[in-house]
């Protein structure tokens, strides 16, 4: 009986990793929630590996943590939330990389900016969104047109 749990144990934990991050300190991830990131952020070479992580559990928002760099972590909002008429055309390419066969394989991430003690000015970037193929994890961030799309988008009408 005990060999037995010994081996459910030992592939438990070969299906996860431990990670030390800042904002959240040590956090286990299923290996198979790991997205991998096809070109790395601009200025963050090192970082491909990531995961999203609800901010709590009645919030639209998550954070896209670095498996790579504990301190790297952006705000994400799916675009589909945000209630705007977000449809970029992807490039075909992009698509393809992702292995993206199908719209339903196909989310949109926007990357949040949001000023400390002041949530009202919060910004979401349409000109960098992350696509994600969500069935393979893989992503990549894209730029898209900067004349039909704002990088610093408010979310909130300006009071």
């Amino acid at each position: 009986m005990n060999v037995l749990k010994q081996d459910t144990d030992q592939t438990e934990a070969e299906k996860n990793i431990t990670v030390q991050t800042s904002r959240f300190g040590e956090i286990i991830v299923d290996k198979e929630r790991i997205i991998s990131l096809l070109t790395p952020f601009l200025g963050f070479p090192e970082s491909t590996r990531f995961i999203l992580k609800a901010h709590s559990p009645k919030s639209p928002f998550m954070w896209l943590q670095s498996l790579d760099n504990p301190q790297l972590a952006f705000v994400v909002l799916p675009a589909a939330l945000t209630g705007l008429d977000f449809r970029p055309e992807i490039p075909r390419q992009i698509l393809k990389e992702l292995l993206i066969t199908a719209d339903n394989d196909k989310d949109i991430l926007l990357i949040l900016t949001i000023p400390k003690n002041n949530p009202q000015e919060m910004t979401a970037n349409l000109l960098g969104p992350i696509v994600l193929n969500s069935r393979k994890k893989l992503a990549v961030q894209v730029v898209l047109d900067p004349q039909k799309y704002d990088p610093c988008l408010r979310l909130f009408p300006a009071k």
